[in-house]
């Protein structure tokens, strides 16, 4: 008997070019068979960064590299990308064929890294984990066969910090996500070195990383494995904050965890904290009786259909600052069962007098069926992704596209982080609520 998977959410192994693309003047170089790469950036896509999308130089491996072997072909094209594509690190990804094959793309690789070319491997044949796992895998091979050699120096750099948090492009809103991670922590006093996009240094800020004085995880558990690689690697501890923190109550806990746990001023950190926090108090304060006047029109209850880390961090807001209750919540990064019960303890407790029943899955026909069969399904929200537009018309509810695919918004610099994001999460609700009026 056959199972099917409907709607994917995630990519294969392979996805983690989309980390690469995500760092300034990064290459991904394939060595998988043809369309790919292309099937994974329409997927997890909108934007190519430096070179991607199709612009990846890949082998296009065929009938005759499965037979003969591709590791002529792979050099071949590994030489090209020197050639054509100026960049400060290229990265060779594997794709199912060549894993099968077994063809030894480190011995190939391995020539040029003799050479000090900025270039590294990494096995990430599709059918092996996600592109959550690879996006680890990724990150940890870059530390150790590229910033382990390029280093300028270990010595510890009191206030400076590495965050690891949502993975590029698997969520939609990374940048804006990242850029204002940082902002915030770097009000708190440190500096922060954020990796990918556009508020970092690119290749030059990851060889920085060995300096760190703490690493931060903030996700549910991707990540967790570099942190403690990291750990191993150079003693750097690190601390872990398991969702993404949203609006005022959440990003202000936040920051004091880690300030808390940091080497910065307290007396400082709380200053920007409280200043942070009349901003954003304000801003609702001069609509609220615009909020007021159109409560009524807001969803009753809402259901997400997320990554843990966005769904624990999303659900928290909704309920305890904006009043909406939960309905069944629904995870779906294909989390490890090793972090389940913390996911599952952090809706139990989500506010001191509710909780939040949660489902792990990732099989999104078999979700929209559950929201379907709800009795209590109308008047409802729905946080999901594209796949989800057809369902909240039938079911008449409102619809919040955060999860990949995103296929009808353009996300160029927004995000759902921190105070700034708590503000956004706002306005597009309401949005959705005015929509309806005629």
């Amino acid at each position: 008997m056959s199972t099917f998977i409907e709607q994917p959410r995630y990519s294969c192994a392979l996805g983690a070019q989309q980390s690469i693309v995500a760092i300034k003047r990064a290459v991904p170089i394939l060595h998988a068979g043809p369309g790919c790469g292309d099937k994974i950036n329409r997927l997890l896509g909108q934007g190519e960064g430096y070179a991607g999308g199709n612009t990846v130089p890949c082998t296009n491996a065929s009938e005759a590299e499965i037979v003969f072997g591709g590791e002529e072909k792979l050099k071949h094209v590994i030489e090209g990308a020197f050639k054509v594509i100026d960049a400060d690190l290229y990265v060779v990804l594997t794709g199912c064929t060549s894993d099968i094959v077994g063809d030894d793309i480190g011995q190939v690789t391995g020539q040029y890294q003799a050479q000090d070319k900025p270039i590294v491997y990494v096995e990430t044949g599709g059918f092996k984990s996600n592109n959550y796992v690879s996006h680890e895998k990724v990150v940890n091979a870059i530390i150790d066969q590229y910033v382990d050699k390029f280093s300028p120096g270990r010595t510890k750099q009191p206030g400076l910090v590495n965050v690891f948090a949502t993975i590029p492009y698997q969520d939609p809103y990374w940048n804006g996500n990242l850029e204002e991670l940082k902002r915030i922590l770097e009000g708190i006093g440190l500096k922060v070195n954020i990796l990918f996009g556009v508020g970092s240094g690119g290749v030059d800020e990851w060889k920085t990383i060995p300096k760190a004085e703490f690493n931060l995880v903030v996700n549910a558990w991707s990540g967790l494995g570099i942190a403690k690689h990291l750990e191993q690697k150079y003693g750097t501890a690190y601390y872990h904050f398991p969702y993404l923190p949203v609006g005022g109550n959440e990003t202000s806990k936040f920051l004091r965890e880690v300030a808390g746990f940091a080497n910065v001023d307290r007396q400082k950190a709380e200053q920007f904290i409280q200043k942070e926090e009349e901003r954003f108090y304000m801003h609702i304060e001069r609509t609220a009786d615009f909020m007021l006047e159109f409560r009524y029109g807001l969803p009753r209850r809402f259901y997400t259909i997320l990554d843990a880390t966005y769904a624990v961090g999303l659900a928290k807001y909704l309920l305890n600052e904006l009043g909406i209750i939960p309905a069944r919540q629904f995870v779906i990064d294909n989390i490890p069962e090793e972090y389940q019960e913390a996911v599952r303890s952090q809706f139990a407790n989500i506010s001191p007098l509710r909780s939040a029943e949660v489902r792990f899955s990732i099989d999104g026909g078999a979700i929209q069926e559950e929201i379907r069969a709800d009795e209590r399904k109308n008047r409802s929200l729905i946080i999901g992704s594209g796949w989800e537009r057809d369902l909240a018309k039938e079911i008449g509810a409102d619809l919040l596209i955060v999860s990949v695919p995103v296929a009808y918004r353009l996300v160029l610099h927004g995000g759902y982080a921190g105070y700034n994001g708590g503000l956004r999460l706002i306005e597009d609700l309401y949005d959705r609520v005015l929509d309806t009026y005629r």
